[in-house]
């Protein structure tokens, strides 16, 4: 972690990605386990948690936002989904379809976050020169 407000978004985008990373790792456990009896499907919890830490203050601006971000609060979180709900007679409640499409999503989301850490990493370059 950086600690100046020029690396405000770069930190934000970093936590970002790890809990993108965390909830791929999740995912894979799910599909892993699709035939584990008795297996409650697993997922991170972070965009909630970053809607939080930004706040409600519609006055301030993306940028005062970020920069009071509070790094130290901002991590994924993982849960058992559905913990009490299963379709299928073993007490699974994985399903396959399900978790395939959310990894794809995940993935992408994963991409776009580090092309946007690529970027502002470029536009620091560019201000520099």
């Amino acid at each position: 972690m950086i600690q100046t407000n020029a690396f405000d978004y770069i930190n934000d985008l970093d936590r970002a990605a790890d809990a993108a990373w965390q909830r791929n790792e999740a995912i894979s456990n799910n599909i892993a386990n699709v035939d584990t009896p008795g297996y409650k499907r697993q997922d991170v919890a972070f965009e909630s948690v970053l809607q939080q830490a930004l706040g409600n203050n519609r006055y301030e601006s993306m940028d005062d936002k970020v920069a009071n971000v509070n790094l130290s609060r901002l991590r994924g979180r993982a849960y058992v989904d559905y913990a009490n709900y299963s379709y299928r007679l073993d007490g699974n409640n994985v399903d396959i379809e399900n978790e395939n499409v959310m990894l794809a999503e995940n993935q992408l989301k994963y991409q776009g976050l580090i092309s946007s850490i690529n970027q502002e990493f470029t536009n620091l370059k560019t201000v520099m020169k």
